[in-house]
């Protein structure tokens, strides 16, 4: 049986027309001496998809390490990028909250400890480090709930954070 010179279609021997393109087709007198046309070659498959690495990572658990002290804003930088958890707001919410935690950590270590280093009897410096770390720890257990508790300032930005992406 033939097949349509435009788009490969099987059609009859006497078809004029392929009922798939509309295209017009050679009438063949006699169909048993004409060769048959060999269909278009087939498109290659799509390459495949290299595996996500973060694909067996558990949504409370990326929630969790945000907040890791140290660390978690390389945390939450990986899971606000990725592709994995783009569309879930409560673990977005986590990582941008985890990012401006961090923020806090940095002006901390980087501003105020050199100001309230030649103040020896306030402890300001070491109030604030207690404070920051406590909040992580707090918001470690909120995450391991899959709450999205917002801390003073810090929740308001990652709810608005969220919001806009």
């Amino acid at each position: 049986m033939p097949y349509c010179n435009q788009c490969g279609n099987q059609v009859g021997a006497a078809d004029r027309f392929c009922g798939r393109c509309g295209g017009d087709q050679p009438i063949h007198a006699h169909p048993a001496s004409t060769p048959p046309a060999s269909p278009p070659p087939s498109t290659p498959p799509p390459p495949p998809r290299p595996p996500d690495p973060l694909e067996g990572l558990h949504p409370r658990t990326a929630s969790i390490l945000c907040y890791v002290p140290g660390i978690g804003w390389i945390a939450s930088l990986v899971i606000l990028a990725s592709h994995r958890f783009r569309h879930d707001n409560l673990v977005r919410f986590h990582g941008f909250q985890g990012l401006y935690l961090f923020v806090a950590w940095l002006l901390d270590d980087q501003v105020l400890r050199p100001v309230f280093l030649h103040l020896p009897y306030l402890h300001l410096h070491s109030l604030i480090q207690a404070l920051l770390l406590g909040m992580s720890i707090f918001m470690m257990v909120k995450a391991s709930h899959d709450e999205a508790y917002p801390l003073p300032l810090f929740g308001e930005l990652a709810q608005k954070s969220v919001a806009e992406d």
